[in-house]
């Protein structure tokens, strides 16, 4: 099947079965799931894969993966960037959007399973993590992309790694409103950071080369709600012919004739974001030609000017990344607006045209 056009209330549970599978069969015991047989596991894509598990009703598998994190995290609530076979294999730097993805997979879970005594078991993992990222916030507001080996931060700043970043706080306001625990340094690092997205590019790629040849960069800021209403519609217009090619997917960067199937299915989300669900749709139908049908994994990338697949990996967090779109555009769980509204309550999803502030005096008054 090459071409799947999905809407609300029709997701494709018995076409993504292998893909689920796919997952399954790469994760350890121990819970660490790696990108495929015999590769690294780093804590981002780790977890989006185990959100993917979430969506299929994996309950058990995805909370293995999630209770892998808490008992590997560091005494200063971090992870290291990379893991082979449940041990460490690099320790130079700690980033901080792998550190806070937690709070966004635990939350998406609590969200699909209901689970309460899974969210209490894992919120001091999740306040670990948070409270070290957001002390690693700069007074202008971004977060900084890295801790070094002797814990000092690593001063400059990635749009696509804030804008995660963004995202993991807005779950881990949530989860501690779920659970009534103070979150008002989380509300306070969540508004300082959103406005330095929205309104300040000039805090970001302070000391190496801009990465705005990334299409994440392009997205990743609609896709983690920084940015919304008509200018996410604006954004999205810009450079779209700059990332997307018809018929094939969204490049990974705009100089390399490659399209990337994980990125695909994050636009795909952005797209809905941003109210272009006809686009979203669109694109995401054109990703299950580069779906291996013997064991419905997806690979990595297709490089369109050899035309050939490349590299020849089938990452578990691209699946995670397919089950994710699919739940967006269907609508199947209870979590498929994760990326697509603001996930604590205090918080008017639809208009970020007033502080958090400001909306919050507004309600006490």
């Amino acid at each position: 099947m090459d071409g799947l056009l999905l809407s609300k209330g029709l997701f494709p549970e018995q076409f993504l079965r292998k893909t689920v599978d796919y997952i399954l069969s790469q994760q350890l015991e121990d819970g660490l799931i790696p990108w495929f047989e015999g590769h690294k596991a780093d804590p981002w894509d780790h977890s989006e894969a185990a959100m993917g598990l979430s969506i299929a009703g994996e309950y058990e598998a995805a909370e293995k993966a999630y209770q892998w994190l808490a008992d590997n995290q560091l005494a200063d609530g971090s992870w290291y960037a990379n893991y082979l076979d449940g041990k460490e294999v690099y320790k130079e730097k700690r980033e901080t959007n792998f550190i806070a993805y937690i709070a966004t997979g635990v939350w998406h879970h609590y969200r699909i399973s209901q689970n309460r005594d899974f969210l209490v078991r894992m919120y001091p993992a999740v306040k670990k993590a948070i409270d070290l990222v957001v002390s690693l916030q700069a007074p202008t507001g971004e977060i900084y992309w890295a801790i070094e080996p002797d814990g000092r931060a690593f001063k400059d700043a990635l749009v696509t790694g804030c804008s995660s970043v963004y995202k993991s706080i807005e779950c881990a306001i949530a989860i501690a409103e779920e659970l009534d625990e103070d979150c008002s340094s989380y509300l306070q690092a969540y508004e300082k950071l959103g406005t330095a997205l929205a309104n300040h590019p000039e805090y970001f790629d302070r000391t190496w080369e801009s990465k705005e040849r990334f299409s994440m960069d392009w997205f990743y800021p609609i896709l983690a709600g920084a940015i919304t209403g008509e200018a996410a519609k604006k954004r999205i217009a810009e450079r779209w012919d700059t990332f997307v090619r018809d018929n094939m997917g969204c490049l990974c960067v705009s100089d390399e004739p490659w399209v990337t199937i994980a990125e695909s299915c994050e636009l795909t989300m952005a797209l809905l974001a941003a109210d272009e669900h006809a686009k979203a749709v669109q694109v995401y139908s054109w990703l299950h030609q580069w779906r291996d049908n013997n064991d419905g994994a997806y690979w990595t990338g297709y490089q369109y000017k050899e035309k050939i697949i490349w590299p020849e990996e089938k990452t578990t967090w691209t699946a995670g990344a397919i089950l994710l779109a699919a739940d967006a555009l269907t609508q199947h769980t209870a979590a498929w607006d994760i990326f697509q509204c603001c996930q604590f309550q205090r918080y008017d999803c639809k208009s970020n045209e007033k502080s958090l502030s400001e909306k919050q005096a507004a309600r006490e008054a």
